[in-house]
């Protein structure tokens, strides 16, 4: 018989945790494949004069950040990196996209070199280039693995209330396609497997410039109407500026949870939109609110605008992109938020697919 496929789970936030019931619950009932115990790493911290590995591990909640849930007992919470992915098969990355690089460079060398990372984490970093780095490929550089991505319209607490959900995984190793489904759905959390991985995370970058541009327009209490336009037209510009980038990707992957369904989310529930909204009605700098809206987190719809502008500007696209364009300059203090509108207004009517590359 084969060896069991052990899992692992880097990180203890909320997402973190939700994903962690869903994978102890699954594991366990695959018992004849899969290794029932699963290690989550906890950075340690003290909670009522206790440590939180102790808690999670006596209690089985996760009492720092989903206190109202408990977790499967063989959820198994250790405060070192190490213990916790060195035996795993599967190592699934669940933190603020600040600390990957150091997380990498604590693991390399101490995992098993057949090991495949999956990547949870919103967000990119910045190449010195001025290239938009994914957070899977800094996984994969850094920790000499390949690395899946899974992204959707996910809020953690709505799939921790077992409301509906859905999520896409991007798989980079056939071997572990039907696994990974099987471990992070559950009766009301439904995941469709792609191999179209680029598309899966650069989706999930994308879709912070259109929130933030979906909050401006809240924060001017301008009509659904016009909201829904900033929709749709920021999907049109995802769409384009993939093709560009990422050419290859398949239309039908924007048509997953990581695209159509976590921009429609993002527009309505997500930091991106509240900080854009804030920023219209309180006339503050954006760096100011950043610090009282979402302290701890990298405003990511400001940050994705400026390095979309940049790579859109050396291949002199930036017209075609009236959306993308019109966020930059409002983010940057160069257009008044009254011309947003008129990004849609003046917008061009035709389709750019300059290489057309799309496939279904």
């Amino acid at each position: 018989m084969a060896d069991k496929i052990a899992t692992c789970i880097i990180g203890s936030g909320n997402w973190a945790t939700i994903i962690a019931r869903n994978v102890g619950r699954n594991v366990a009932s695959m018992a004849n494949k899969m290794e029932p115990k699963v290690f989550m790493y906890v950075y340690e911290e003290i909670v009522d004069g206790r440590k939180l590995t102790d808690i999670i591990n006596t209690t089985h909640i996760n009492v720092k950040y989903m206190p109202d849930f408990k977790l499967p007992s063989n959820i198994v919470a250790v405060d070192d990196i190490v213990t916790a992915a060195r035996d795993s098969d599967i190592i699934i990355f669940a933190i603020p996209p600040t600390f990957v690089s150091s997380c990498c460079k604590t693991l390399l060398g101490k995992v098993k070199p057949t090991a495949h990372a999956v990547s949870l984490i919103k967000g990119f970093e910045r190449g010195d280039d001025g290239q938009i780095i994914l957070i899977s490929q800094i996984i994969m550089r850094q920790l000499k693995v390949s690395c899946s991505v899974m992204v959707g319209c996910n809020l953690a607490h709505e799939i921790a209330n077992d409301n509906f959900a859905e999520g896409t995984v991007g798989c980079r190793d056939q071997k572990y396609y039907r696994v990974l489904r099987e471990i992070f759905k559950s009766p009301t959390f439904r995941v469709v497997v792609t191999e179209d991985a680029d598309c899966v995370e650069i989706c999930s970058t994308l879709r912070n410039i259109i929130a933030f541009a979906a909050g401006c327009s809240d924060g001017m209490e301008l009509n659904e109407n016009t909201k829904a336009g900033i929709i749709r037209r920021g999907f049109l510009e995802m769409m384009q500026f993939v093709d560009v980038f990422y050419p290859g990707c398949r239309m039908g992957t924007f048509f997953e949870a990581c695209g159509i369904s976590d921009l429609v989310t993002s527009c309505y529930a997500n930091r991106n939109r509240k900080l854009a909204e804030a920023f219209v009605k309180t006339g503050k700098p954006l760096s100011e609110l950043e610090h009282i809206l979402i302290s701890g987190h990298e405003p990511l719809g400001p940050v994705t605008a400026e390095l979309v502008h940049i790579l859109l500007k050396k291949k002199g696209l930036v017209d075609k992109f009236p959306l993308f364009t019109t966020v930059y300059k409002i983010c940057m203090g160069d257009l008044p938020l009254t011309l947003l509108v008129d990004s849609l207004c003046q917008a061009s009517e035709d389709i750019f697919h300059p290489q057309h590359t799309f496939q279904l």
